[in-house]
């Protein structure tokens, strides 16, 4: 068996090499694995990481970006059996990571799984809230639903020859795809012990940017969701007395407040805009959505 690891990177010089050292330290028996960067204009050193551990590079040019598409380039260069997507800014937390996530796979349980995140010590505080909420520490396969995260996930090549990822959406591409395969009866799953520190560097805006482009692919995957103003207040006001209940149990509680606070309000307020955005994009907002900057 072969396993192929694909990586979108743009400037992800921070982060990558501890990912690429990680994947090289994994315990596998008897498995033959390559590593594909699927690069968008890196500028900070990226591509001289790729090639220092001889990754295998494929190029997106900028105003052909898109995720879905940079994942089907990087699947169609692939030649494992078993293709795993992994994000430039994960790192495995332990050697168990990439065999973990491939078993159920292997043994037929599942043709598309995804894997814990968890957040770090210079994570933001809300945000590993939301990993604990969506990743828990028990592994369902197969699962109820369709949730599924690419930023560490693994699917069957031969399934994704059949369903290539979306190439115009813009974001939750891997959502869209499980909706599909479960529409047809195929099984996905959830690996809790397959686990990734998943390290965001997000400005406040970024962090807005981001919760609003894929409310805008959720309105895609799922018409009948709506938010009001009046959610967002809801959900911005839950979220926040939430995590100040548990900051509280912190040492430091004060320090998380602000923080908490500013998060909630980008993520819902990115959320809601994205939800009631219904022009076609023009070029600037396909620039702004699209691309990884």
């Amino acid at each position: 068996m072969k396993v192929s690891i694909i990586i979108r990177t743009y400037n992800e010089s921070r982060h990558l090499p501890d990912l690429l050292r990680g994947i090289n330290s994994q315990v596998l028996d008897n498995i033959e694995s390559e590593v594909i960067v699927v690069d968008s204009g890196s500028t900070d050193g990226t591509l001289d990481i790729a090639e220092r551990f001889q990754c295998r590079v494929e190029h997106i040019n900028k105003e052909d970006f898109s995720f879905g598409r940079s994942l089907n380039i990087g699947c169609a260069a692939a030649s494992g059996d078993i293709l795993v997507i992994v994000s430039g800014h994960c790192i495995p937390v332990d050697e168990h990571w990439l065999a973990s996530i491939i078993r159920p796979l292997a043994a037929g349980h599942a043709v598309l799984v995804y894997g814990r995140q968890i957040g770090s010590d210079t994570s933001r505080f809300s945000e590993c809230r939301i990993f604990e909420k969506y990743f828990p520490g028990v592994s369902q396969i197969p699962q109820e639903g369709f949730f599924c995260n690419n930023a560490n996930s693994a699917l069957l090549h031969s399934v994704w020859r059949q369903h290539p990822f979306d190439e115009s959406l813009t974001g939750l591409e891997d959502m869209h795809l499980a909706k599909q395969l479960v529409a047809k009866g195929m099984g996905i799953g959830y690996v809790a012990e397959s686990v990734v520190y998943h390290l965001h560097d997000e400005t406040w805006p970024r962090i807005k940017n981001r919760f609003e482009r894929e409310a805008i692919a959720l309105q895609h995957i799922m018409p009948e969701v709506h938010l009001t103003f009046a959610d967002f207040l809801r959900y911005t006001w839950g979220a926040i007395w939430l995590d100040l209940g548990v900051a509280l149990q912190s040492k430091k509680p004060l320090k998380y407040i602000p923080e908490i606070v500013m998060y909630r309000i980008a993520q819902y307020w990115g959320s809601y805009r994205g939800n009631h955005y219904h022009r076609k994009l023009s070029r600037i907002r396909k620039e702004r959505y699209f691309y990884p900057r």
